[in-house]
């Protein structure tokens, strides 16, 4: 195939360009030029996509992959260009486009939700600041836009958390870290409590596969496959970073009151017995998001183990970067001491 890469130097896109390379396809990558050291024999053709996609109308391809859409006006703007230039889009989206995540084994057909015309108009292409707050709007509105644009040539890949090396996020490798390092660990909720994450490899090669049988639709696609539990996972690093790590699982009740914020704080976590805004119900359907359509489709993942031990060995060569996730060692003693002395 012959594929265009909107992104393709950070993390997801990083791992498309390298999998379509080993696959034997011809690869062009539009991007801002950041990194141009990454994939020197790959075709660049450099350009902001917020500013002027004109550069791409020359062009045509097989299959374009887009991992950097986060608004509707920028995949409005991309999908116009390109309406006429590939046969197959694919829309990197995400499982925050749902309106929230109380049930279990949510589907596709779960309701999303959605801004005013007007405020998609105010927003733009938006700052870093509105697409944080209007993230899932955001990425449900740009899945409707693709699709006016080109409809029924659009994969929407609904992404749970993303993970693996070169992972910025810094929420999966918390853990990892934290873990490694040893000693008393404060764990979150309920031991049994189900976690969701795929490695961004396992899914560069489930889209690189849907592009080469021409399929399209929404999917959700995460994992792991086979499902785990916070448990389960935290067990995993240990033994992956051979640490001597002693879990203290503490309970959500008590981690709100000491004011430990989920998801950020504490990666994974969302209360499955509070609701994240006052007098809101429980996301208790976290963790349990439905793969069944990906499955359908040959979605694989690979052991959480080699996941686990790559991004140990990718994190040991940056130990001295400021992480972006994950509580403060002293503000997780101090947790551990009221825990503690509670129980």
């Amino acid at each position: 195939m012959k594929i265009l890469v909107i992104g393709g130097t950070r993390f997801l896109g990083r791992f498309i360009v390298e999998e379509a390379l080993k696959q034997g396809h011809e690869v062009t990558m539009f991007n801002r030029g950041n990194h141009p050291d990454l994939f020197p024999q790959v075709e660049c053709i450099v350009g902001d996509r917020n500013k002027d996609l004109s550069l791409l109308e020359a062009g045509k391809w097989d299959v374009a992959i887009d991992t950097c859409g986060f608004t509707p006006k920028a995949l409005a703007e991309a999908t116009r260009i390109l309406a006429d230039k590939v046969e197959h889009y694919t829309f990197i989206s995400s499982i925050s486009v749902y309106k929230d995540w109380v049930p279990s084994n949510i589907s596709e057909d779960y309701p999303v939700q959605s801004l005013t015309a007007k405020e998609n108009e105010e927003i733009g292409y938006g700052t870093q600041e509105q697409i944080n707050a209007h993230y899932g709007a955001l990425k449900a509105e740009s899945e409707r836009a693709a699709e006016t644009n080109m409809p029924d040539k659009v994969l929407h890949v609904r992404s749970g958390l993303l993970v693996g090396p070169y992972d910025y996020s810094d929420r999966f490798s918390y853990w990892v870290n934290r873990v490694a390092e040893g000693g008393e660990v404060l764990a979150p909720g309920r031991k049994e409590r189900k976690v969701q994450y795929i490695d961004a490899r396992d899914m560069a090669i489930w889209i690189l596969k849907m592009a080469d049988e021409n399929i399209t639709g929404v999917f959700n696609v995460t994992g792991p496959t086979t499902p785990i539990t916070m448990e389960e996972f935290l067990t995993s690093c240990k033994h992956a970073t051979d640490s001597n790590a002693e879990f203290v699982w503490a309970d959500e009740s008590f981690l709100l009151e000491q004011h430990v914020a989920p998801w950020t704080e504490m990666p994974l976590w969302i209360p499955e017995e509070h609701g994240l805004a006052e007098g809101s119900e429980p996301w208790k359907g976290a963790g349990s998001i439905s793969i069944e359509k990906a499955l359908g489709h040959r979605l694989e993942t690979r052991p959480v183990e080699e996941t686990i031990k790559d991004i140990h060995s990718w994190e040991t060569a940056r130990k001295d970067e400021e992480r972006k996730a994950g509580i403060h060692r002293e503000k997780e003693q101090k947790v551990l001491e009221a825990w503690k002395t509670r129980t």
